[in-house]
């Protein structure tokens, strides 16, 4: 930090009790500055923006490979000062409606600011050793013949849970018969049904079990459910696994049948599912299986979403912009309801948007292919009927001669599939 200039930061208020900021939600905040004397700035800014990366080094003998990448989903700079002002759009307002004063006297100055968020459905913020997802707010002053001068910070988003997904809330169903060889005779079978596919952190999986034992031995079913997090960069993929639960059932007495219901409590603290992202998934699979000895077990897998929980938001509106005026500012002694509308944005190519009338790089968007529920709503589950009962749905049944592979349970706007082991 230089002499003229004591501290510049920037900071946001949180809008719920969890600080969590969603699709619509608008983010308020100021640019504080705090300088020893009278300081002339060049320009003024503050920026709003969103991305993912990744990041690993893998070393082979003496050579070492770095695998890297990252997807942008917007990038939005708003003015307080700037020499050139032909592009009055970006430039941000004093409260009494006049512009900043390029020059700046001894003491603290505050800027406010006001964003709202894209109405899209993006990653939630996720962080990992290999790869995160972060949305930053950043400001950078800058003075002629000296170095710029930034802060930032960063604010946790989440989407809006989308439960009309009629695939998220159907049953999934599932059969496996296996005949023992070696040294175990006989055969074993097992059906295996879950009243739905997406789930909230906290909820029970509950799972209705079907077993046949037709082997002189007793076998024992196990549940587990891990997590994959899954990396991409350069065509290569990096993959973990963990287990997060692992629970074990009644023993299966040799030639009898049995069925049983089981529920599993999902972690509170569970990461939630990211589908929609071109360099990093983060995915949850149930796996059970009968332990059977002397024989390789028998298992079906199904596909766990974990949903994003439902939020308490702040005002919501249509357009992506920022409000030149807080609230209770001259302009407007009575707050409205909602910021006041922004100005539109220009739609360019699919998948670019940018703000009106100045030629600035373009914000990149990933548009969703599939009509969400409408801002401030969450459609209600195709299945209605009592917890401890499965839903009418027709289940979904997979093809379990392998693995299912994983597109086919896209929830989100669809994106290039890397190839991918189970």
């Amino acid at each position: 930090m230089s002499l003229a200039v004591k501290n510049i930061s920037v900071t946001y208020n949180p809008i719920n009790q969890s600080n969590t900021f969603t699709s619509g939600d608008f983010i308020s905040g100021q640019v504080i500055l705090d300088v020893a004397k009278d300081t002339q700035m060049q320009s003024l800014s503050v920026k709003i923006k969103g991305k993912a990366e990744v990041f690993w080094t893998e070393h082979h003998s003496k050579i070492t490979i770095v695998y890297s990448d990252e997807e942008k989903y917007y990038s939005v700079e708003r003015f307080f000062v700037r020499g050139d002002k032909t592009h009055g759009n970006e430039m941000l307002k004093d409260p009494s409606g006049q512009p900043y004063s390029s020059v700046v006297a001894p003491g603290r100055h505050v800027y406010p600011y006001t964003f709202q968020l894209p109405l899209q459905h993006f990653p939630p913020t996720f962080k990992s050793s290999d790869g995160k997802v972060v949305y930053t707010l950043e400001t950078k002053l800058s003075r002629s013949m000296r170095i710029s001068i930034k802060d930032k910070t960063e604010f946790h988003y989440m989407p809006r849970p989308d439960v009309s997904n009629p695939e998220l809330m159907a049953p999934q169903y599932g059969t496996k018969d296996k005949k023992m060889k070696f040294f175990t005779s006989g055969s074993v079978s097992m059906n295996i049904n879950t009243r739905k596919m997406g789930y909230y952190p906290g909820e029970r999986l509950k799972i209705l079990a079907e077993f046949q034992n037709n082997s002189p031995r007793a076998v024992k079913p196990k549940y587990c459910l891990y997590e994959k997090h899954s990396f991409f960069a350069k065509g290569k993929r990096k993959l973990h696994t963990n287990e997060l639960l692992k629970e074990e059932g009644e023993p299966i007495e040799p030639n009898s049948r049995k069925t049983v219901t089981k529920e599993l409590s999902i972690p509170p603290s569970l990461a939630i599912s990211i589908l929609n992202c071109r360099i990093l998934k983060v995915e949850y699979r149930l796996r059970v299986y009968l332990d059977v000895p002397y024989a390789s077990d028998p298992e079906i897998k199904f596909p766990v979403v974990i949903l994003p929980p439902q939020l308490v938001s702040g005002a919501t509106n249509s357009d992506f912009g920022v409000w030149n005026q807080p609230p209770g500012s001259n302009m407007y002694p009575n707050p409205p309801a909602i910021a006041p509308q922004a100005p539109t944005l220009n739609v360019g190519p699919l998948g670019q948007f940018a703000p009106p009338s100045y030629p600035g790089s373009p914000c990149h968007f990933a548009p969703p292919s599939y009509p969400g529920p409408p801002l401030g709503q969450v459609a209600p589950p195709s299945y209605t009927g009592p917890l401890d009962q499965f839903g009418p749905s027709v289940p979904h049944q997979h093809d379990l001669s392998a693995p299912p592979p994983y597109q086919e349970y896209q929830f989100y706007p669809q994106l290039p599939d890397h190839p991918e082991k189970s």
